[in-house]
Protein backbone atom coordinates (compact mmCIF):
# COMPACT_ATOMS: atom_id res chain seq x y z
CA UNK A 1 0.00 0.00 0.00
CA UNK A 2 1.12 3.41 -1.17
CA UNK A 3 1.47 6.41 1.92
CA UNK A 4 0.44 9.76 1.43
CA UNK A 5 2.53 11.65 3.99
CA UNK A 6 1.71 15.40 4.56
CA UNK A 7 3.10 18.04 6.62
CA UNK A 8 0.85 19.91 8.93
CA UNK A 9 1.66 23.55 9.44
CA UNK A 10 1.51 25.62 5.96
CA UNK A 11 0.52 23.05 4.09
CA UNK A 12 -2.33 21.66 5.18
CA UNK A 13 -3.05 24.31 7.24
CA UNK A 14 -3.08 28.12 5.77
CA UNK A 15 -0.62 29.30 8.90
CA UNK A 16 0.95 27.38 11.91
CA UNK A 17 -0.96 25.88 14.66
CA UNK A 18 2.42 26.16 16.93
CA UNK A 19 2.64 30.00 16.50
CA UNK A 20 -1.37 30.14 16.78
CA UNK A 21 -1.11 28.45 20.22
CA UNK A 22 1.57 30.89 21.69
CA UNK A 23 -0.84 33.77 20.31
CA UNK A 24 -4.23 32.06 22.03
CA UNK A 25 -2.28 31.56 25.26
CA UNK A 26 -1.17 35.09 25.22
CA UNK A 27 -5.02 36.37 24.76
CA UNK A 28 -6.10 34.02 27.10
CA UNK A 29 -4.16 35.36 29.92
CA UNK A 30 -2.38 31.46 30.34
CA UNK A 31 1.09 33.06 30.16
CA UNK A 32 3.13 36.41 30.48
CA UNK A 33 2.06 38.05 27.18
CA UNK A 34 4.91 40.33 26.59
CA UNK A 35 7.60 37.80 27.50
CA UNK A 36 5.64 35.25 25.73
CA UNK A 37 5.29 36.61 22.51
CA UNK A 38 8.52 38.16 22.25
CA UNK A 39 10.35 34.54 22.23
CA UNK A 40 6.97 33.36 20.07
CA UNK A 41 7.96 35.29 17.64
CA UNK A 42 12.11 34.29 17.96
CA UNK A 43 11.52 30.69 17.51
CA UNK A 44 9.16 30.95 14.42
CA UNK A 45 12.19 33.51 12.87
CA UNK A 46 14.80 30.40 13.93
CA UNK A 47 12.18 28.09 12.52
CA UNK A 48 11.71 29.94 8.81
CA UNK A 49 15.74 30.46 8.69
CA UNK A 50 16.53 26.29 9.84
CA UNK A 51 18.18 27.27 13.26
CA UNK A 52 15.44 26.30 15.64
CA UNK A 53 16.62 24.88 18.79
CA UNK A 54 14.05 22.18 18.50
CA UNK A 55 13.94 21.18 22.20
CA UNK A 56 13.74 24.83 23.49
CA UNK A 57 10.95 25.72 21.54
CA UNK A 58 8.82 22.53 22.53
CA UNK A 59 9.49 23.81 26.08
CA UNK A 60 8.15 27.00 25.58
CA UNK A 61 5.47 25.62 23.22
CA UNK A 62 4.07 23.22 26.53
CA UNK A 63 4.64 25.71 28.99
CA UNK A 64 1.65 26.97 29.33
CA UNK A 65 0.23 23.32 29.61
CA UNK A 66 2.41 22.93 32.87
CA UNK A 67 0.65 21.50 35.82
CA UNK A 68 -2.34 21.46 34.30
CA UNK A 69 -4.70 18.64 34.17
CA UNK A 70 -5.21 16.84 30.56
CA UNK A 71 -9.44 17.72 31.01
CA UNK A 72 -8.55 21.44 31.33
CA UNK A 73 -5.86 21.13 29.16
CA UNK A 74 -8.41 19.64 25.90
CA UNK A 75 -11.55 22.63 27.20
CA UNK A 76 -8.91 24.97 26.04
CA UNK A 77 -8.09 23.46 23.26
CA UNK A 78 -11.70 22.78 21.89
CA UNK A 79 -11.71 26.68 22.17
CA UNK A 80 -8.11 27.20 20.19
CA UNK A 81 -9.85 25.05 17.71
CA UNK A 82 -12.82 27.53 17.13
CA UNK A 83 -11.23 30.58 17.90
CA UNK A 84 -8.00 29.75 15.49
CA UNK A 85 -7.58 26.73 13.59
CA UNK A 86 -10.68 26.25 11.60
CA UNK A 87 -10.16 28.84 9.56
CA UNK A 88 -7.20 27.85 8.81
CA UNK A 89 -8.27 24.26 7.34
CA UNK A 90 -7.88 25.02 3.35
CA UNK A 91 -10.68 23.04 1.40
CA UNK A 92 -7.97 21.64 -1.13
CA UNK A 93 -6.37 20.24 1.52
CA UNK A 94 -9.29 18.73 2.44
CA UNK A 95 -9.65 17.66 -1.32
CA UNK A 96 -6.13 16.49 -1.59
CA UNK A 97 -6.17 14.07 1.42
CA UNK A 98 -9.39 12.40 0.13
CA UNK A 99 -8.55 12.18 -3.28
CA UNK A 100 -5.17 10.15 -1.79
CA UNK A 101 -8.32 8.36 0.34
CA UNK A 102 -10.13 7.45 -2.62
CA UNK A 103 -7.08 5.61 -4.55
CA UNK A 104 -6.31 3.32 -0.98
CA UNK A 105 -3.62 4.74 0.07
CA UNK A 106 -2.00 5.35 3.69
CA UNK A 107 -2.94 8.20 5.24
CA UNK A 108 -0.40 9.65 7.76
CA UNK A 109 0.56 13.40 9.16
CA UNK A 110 3.81 14.13 10.58
CA UNK A 111 4.72 17.12 12.40
CA UNK A 112 6.86 18.43 14.53
CA UNK A 113 4.20 20.35 16.18
CA UNK A 114 3.06 18.69 19.69
CA UNK A 115 1.01 16.23 19.91
CA UNK A 116 -1.53 18.23 22.41
CA UNK A 117 -1.30 21.26 19.59
CA UNK A 118 -1.63 18.86 16.28
CA UNK A 119 -4.25 15.61 17.28
CA UNK A 120 -7.52 17.47 17.13
CA UNK A 121 -6.49 19.18 13.88
CA UNK A 122 -5.49 16.03 12.60
CA UNK A 123 -8.61 13.94 13.36
CA UNK A 124 -10.40 16.66 11.54
CA UNK A 125 -9.32 16.26 8.37
CA UNK A 126 -10.28 12.19 9.16
CA UNK A 127 -6.82 10.67 9.76
CA UNK A 128 -5.76 8.76 12.82
CA UNK A 129 -1.85 8.28 12.09
CA UNK A 130 0.05 10.83 13.45
CA UNK A 131 3.46 11.20 14.37
CA UNK A 132 4.18 14.65 16.52
CA UNK A 133 6.22 15.53 19.20
CA UNK A 134 5.11 13.73 22.10
CA UNK A 135 4.61 15.74 25.39
CA UNK A 136 4.94 14.28 29.00
CA UNK A 137 2.39 13.76 31.09
CA UNK A 138 2.44 12.53 35.16
CA UNK A 139 -0.57 11.71 37.24
CA UNK A 140 -3.04 12.99 34.63
CA UNK A 141 -0.92 16.18 33.99
CA UNK A 142 1.39 17.94 31.58
CA UNK A 143 4.35 18.63 33.03
CA UNK A 144 4.99 20.90 30.24
CA UNK A 145 8.49 18.99 28.89
CA UNK A 146 8.33 16.99 25.59
CA UNK A 147 9.19 13.23 25.61
CA UNK A 148 11.40 11.48 23.09
CA UNK A 149 12.92 12.53 19.82
CA UNK A 150 11.12 15.75 18.61
CA UNK A 151 9.46 14.89 14.78
CA UNK A 152 11.58 17.54 13.48
CA UNK A 153 14.65 17.75 10.56
CA UNK A 154 16.02 14.03 10.28
CA UNK A 155 13.73 13.74 13.52
CA UNK A 156 11.14 13.15 11.13
CA UNK A 157 13.03 10.20 8.83
CA UNK A 158 14.17 8.18 12.58
CA UNK A 159 10.57 8.73 13.57
CA UNK A 160 9.02 7.45 10.22
CA UNK A 161 11.06 4.72 10.08
CA UNK A 162 10.13 3.29 13.53
CA UNK A 163 6.49 3.81 12.85
CA UNK A 164 6.87 1.70 9.40
CA UNK A 165 8.58 -1.41 10.98
CA UNK A 166 6.03 -2.68 13.50
CA UNK A 167 3.64 -2.05 10.18
CA UNK A 168 5.52 -4.21 7.56
CA UNK A 169 5.18 -1.10 5.30
CA UNK A 170 7.93 0.81 3.52
CA UNK A 171 7.99 3.78 1.18
CA UNK A 172 7.33 2.40 -2.09
CA UNK A 173 5.50 4.91 -4.26
CA UNK A 174 5.56 7.08 -1.32
CA UNK A 175 4.02 11.03 -1.32
CA UNK A 176 5.28 13.54 1.35
CA UNK A 177 4.06 17.28 0.92
CA UNK A 178 5.52 19.97 2.48
CA UNK A 179 5.69 23.55 2.68
CA UNK A 180 9.22 23.85 4.23
CA UNK A 181 13.03 23.43 3.48
CA UNK A 182 13.28 22.06 7.12
CA UNK A 183 11.65 18.73 5.67
CA UNK A 184 14.24 18.27 2.81
CA UNK A 185 15.52 15.04 4.64
CA UNK A 186 12.10 13.59 4.33
CA UNK A 187 11.47 15.03 1.12
CA UNK A 188 14.81 13.24 -0.05
CA UNK A 189 13.46 10.09 1.40
CA UNK A 190 10.03 9.53 -0.64
CA UNK A 191 9.40 8.80 -3.99
CA UNK A 192 6.94 11.45 -4.94
CA UNK A 193 8.11 14.81 -2.99
CA UNK A 194 5.73 17.70 -3.03
CA UNK A 195 6.59 20.98 -2.39
CA UNK A 196 3.24 22.86 -1.01
CA UNK A 197 3.28 26.61 -1.32
CA UNK A 198 6.87 26.10 -0.35
CA UNK A 199 9.46 28.87 1.57
CA UNK A 200 11.98 30.26 -0.66
CA UNK A 201 14.43 27.57 0.18
CA UNK A 202 12.48 24.75 -0.67
CA UNK A 203 11.63 26.36 -4.09
CA UNK A 204 14.38 26.49 -5.10
CA UNK A 205 15.15 22.56 -3.95
CA UNK A 206 11.89 21.43 -5.55
CA UNK A 207 12.80 23.69 -8.82
CA UNK A 208 16.34 22.34 -9.19
CA UNK A 209 15.54 19.06 -8.34
CA UNK A 210 12.63 19.00 -10.61
CA UNK A 211 9.87 18.02 -7.98
CA UNK A 212 5.97 18.78 -8.22
CA UNK A 213 5.54 22.50 -6.93
CA UNK A 214 1.89 23.24 -5.75
CA UNK A 215 -0.36 25.66 -4.39
CA UNK A 216 -3.54 24.95 -1.85
CA UNK A 217 -4.32 28.08 -1.62
CA UNK A 218 -5.09 29.71 -4.70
Amino acid sequence: MAIAIFDLDNTLLNGDSDYAWGVFACEQGLVDAARFAQRNEAFYQDYQAGSLEVHAYLRHALSPLAGQTTETAWRWHEQFMREKVDSMILPAAQALVEQHRRQGHQLLIITSTNRFIAEPIVRRFGITDLIASECEIRDGRYTGEPRGEPSFGEGKVNRLREWLSPRKLDLSGSSFYSDSHNDLPLLSLVDRPVAVDPDPILRGHAIERNWPVISLRD
